[in-house]
């Protein structure tokens, strides 16, 4: 009796209950928020790094624009409908707007930086990282919009994955197939850093790339990792 208690006790003391589902709502917003400012703050230093080692063809904060203007451009021809917005492109370009005014225009800062920029000597140098820090973060800010309009995607990969795990179990339930806990946990564990790693890549590259070319391959694997999770749960509850 006695060892019972304290193996009840230390199953209450010693365990962490894991978070509900109304705390991992909650959370939701400040993990979104805490995803943003990494890239940023990623995207930026590699940047820096970029500018520094000569890495790009275009000198200062040229690279910087031009890969925001490639951004934009690609959301104007390949982004011109949406399932969450009515007109996305009107959308991200007053985004863009909003935010270049706000952080550059009405605070005087972005004429500041150009002026400077010009200039020669340390501080001319300082202007120009500023500048291109800048450029990024816009720049990270249309893909998050590009993100969040390609959201049905990884939602349809995941349904699709849902069906054809449940499918498989099914086959696997009837047709008396073995069960394995050890891939099921191990998928399961895999499926939220798959889904958040590939945004993260993707928000933080160093160069323009399509996001059809990236997000297509990360939405096709988040929903190969839900058929297997799905797939590999226990055939009787």
């Amino acid at each position: 009796m006695a060892e019972t208690t304290a193996q009840s006790t230390q199953s209450r003391h010693g365990r962490r209950t894991p978070p509900g589902l109304l705390s991992r709502l909650l959370g939701l917003p400040f993990r979104i928020v805490a995803v943003l400012l990494f890239s940023i703050i990623s995207a930026v230093l590699i940047e820096w790094v970029g500018m520094a080692f000569q890495w790009w063809d275009q000198p200062g904060a040229e690279h910087a624009l031009h890969m925001m203007h490639t951004e934009v451009g690609w959301l104007d021809s390949h982004f011109t409908r949406s399932l969450l917005l009515s007109n996305p492109v009107v959308t991200v370009q007053t985004a863009v707007e909003a935010a270049f005014d706000t952080v550059l225009i009405k605070t005087g800062i972005g004429p500041a930086l150009m002026q400077y920029s010009s200039e020669s000597g340390w501080l001319g140098t300082v202007a120009t990282y500023l500048l291109a820090a800048v450029y990024i973060a816009l720049v990270i800010l249309v893909r998050a919009v590009i993100l969040f309009l390609t959201f049905p995607l990884f939602v349809m990969a995941a349904l699709v994955g849902f069906v054809d795990g449940l499918v498989r179990r099914d086959l696997r339930k009837f047709g008396a197939g073995r069960e394995s806990a050890f891939i099921y946990h191990h998928a399961k564990r895999w499926a939220g850093p798959v889904f958040i790693t590939g945004w993260l890549l993707y928000l933080s590259v160093p160069w323009s790339i399509h996001p059809n070319v990236f997000l297509l391959p990360c939405a096709s694997l988040f929903g190969l990792i839900v058929s297997i999770t799905v797939g590999s749960f226990k055939k009787y509850l």
